[in-house]
């Protein structure tokens, strides 16, 4: 099921934005939610959810639990449990998770590796 943006909806509150017009430089760690629709470049740790909404750019180092991309990310994702793809994402990167589900209409440059990942 999707929400309103087109995403799939979540029952989860979001804990933190980082919205269009802001840009975020640095190590992000936290528990819960965080939608990221601005720039960001740098590390993301959380045991939890990232989500990076259309017009989002990322340069990061993600490791998380969920990631839901329909955004722009270059780097590397590695998640303990899935990630997710929406068009129009574009990911240019290497993707470690158990999960991942791409959209057609993605562009996905890099490669993927489905593992369980501690």
């Amino acid at each position: 099921m999707k929400g309103l943006s087109g995403m799939p909806a979540t029952d989860t509150c979001v804990t933190a934005v980082i919205e269009q017009g802001c840009e975020f430089v640095g190590k992000l760690s936290f528990y819960g939610t965080v939608r990221i629709g601005g720039v960001f470049r740098g590390q993301v740790i959380t045991p939890d959810t990232l989500i990076i909404t259309e017009g989002a750019r990322v340069e990061a180092e993600i490791d998380a639990g969920v990631v839901i991309v329909s955004g722009e990310v270059s780097g590397s994702i590695r998640a303990t449990h899935r990630v997710e793809i929406y068009k129009p994402a574009v990911f240019r990167g290497d993707i470690l998770t158990p999960s991942l589900s791409v959209e057609d209409g993605v562009l996905f440059e890099g490669s993927s590796k489905m593992v369980h990942v501690v």
